[in-house]
C-alpha cells in the first residue's frame, strides 16, 4: 500500500476551486498516504486557542456583502462583541472584545503552521499552500477545472439550473480571489504558486489523487 512507502513530503496542501472536486481529491490522497486530513479542524483549533465559537473564527474567511459592510460601518461595529456580551453586562462583568479580523486571520495562519509541524497531514483549503510556501517538505497542489465543467457539477450537486450554477461559480471564484488578497496580499493567483496543478476536466478525482501521491513519494 502507498501508506507503507516512504514519502518525500510530510505535508500536502490541496487548494481547489469550487466544482473542481478538490475535496474528494484531498481525501483520497489522505487515505492513500495514510496521512491525517485537515479542513474544518483548522478553524476548530483556532477557535480553541482563543476560546471562541468556531463560527466566529470561520466567519473571517467569508467575504461580507457590500450591504453588510455598510451596515457595520454605520453602526460602528468594527470590533463586534462576543455573543455572551449581554449576559456579562447584566452581571456587571467586564466585556471581552472579539479579536480584530486581522488578528483572526493571523491566528488561522498560525494554526496552519502549527499543524504542519506535526507532519503527515493533508490540508484542504485555507490557502495552506501560501502559508507554507517556504517549507521544503510541503507539496502545494491546485485542483482546478474549466468554468463549464465546474458549473455542470455544481448544478448537479446543488440541484440548480446551469445558468444559476455559472453565477455561483463566478461568485465563489470572486470570493476566493478576495480571500487570497485579504489573507496573503495576493493580487493574482498563478500556477507558479503551486508545485503541481491537477485539472479534473477529464482526470477523475481518484486518478488526480494518484498523480499527487506519485509526486509526493
Amino acid at each position: 500500500m502507498a501508506s507503507e512507502e516512504k514519502v518525500s513530503y510530510r505535508i500536502i496542501c490541496v487548494s481547489h476551486l469550487s466544482g473542481a472536486e478538490g475535496d474528494s481529491v484531498a481525501r483520497s490522497v489522505s487515505e492513500r498516504l495514510g496521512f491525517r486530513y485537515l479542513d474544518e479542524e483548522i478553524i476548530e483549533r483556532a477557535a480553541e486557542w482563543v476560546d471562541l465559537d468556531p463560527s466566529v473564527v470561520g466567519g473571517v474567511e467569508r467575504r461580507k456583502s457590500l450591504m453588510a459592510r455598510i451596515g457595520e460601518a454605520m453602526r460602528g461595529q468594527t470590533s463586534p462583541r462576543l455573543p455572551q456580551a449581554p449576559a456579562q453586562l447584566s452581571s456587571g462583568e467586564s466585556v471581552r472584545e472579539m479579536p480584530s479580523a486581522e488578528d483572526l486571520r493571523a491566528l488561522i495562519r498560525d494554526v496552519i503552521r502549527d499543524a504542519a509541524e506535526e507532519g503527515e497531514i493533508v490540508i484542504a483549503s485555507h490557502a495552506a499552500s501560501m502559508v507554507l510556501a517556504e517549507r521544503h517538505d510541503a507539496l502545494r497542489v491546485l485542483v482546478t477545472a474549466s468554468r463549464e465543467t465546474r458549473a455542470e457539477r455544481i448544478a448537479s450537486a446543488r440541484n440548480i439550473d446551469l445558468r444559476t450554477a455559472g453565477k455561483v461559480v463566478d461568485e465563489e471564484d470572486s470570493a476566493r480571489a478576495d480571500y487570497l488578497k485579504r489573507f496573503h496580499g495576493l493580487e493574482l493567483e498563478l500556477p507558479t504558486h503551486y508545485d503541481l496543478v491537477v485539472n479534473t476536466d477529464k482526470l477523475a478525482a481518484e486518478r488526480g489523487a494518484k498523480v499527487i501521491v506519485l509526486a509526493a513519494e
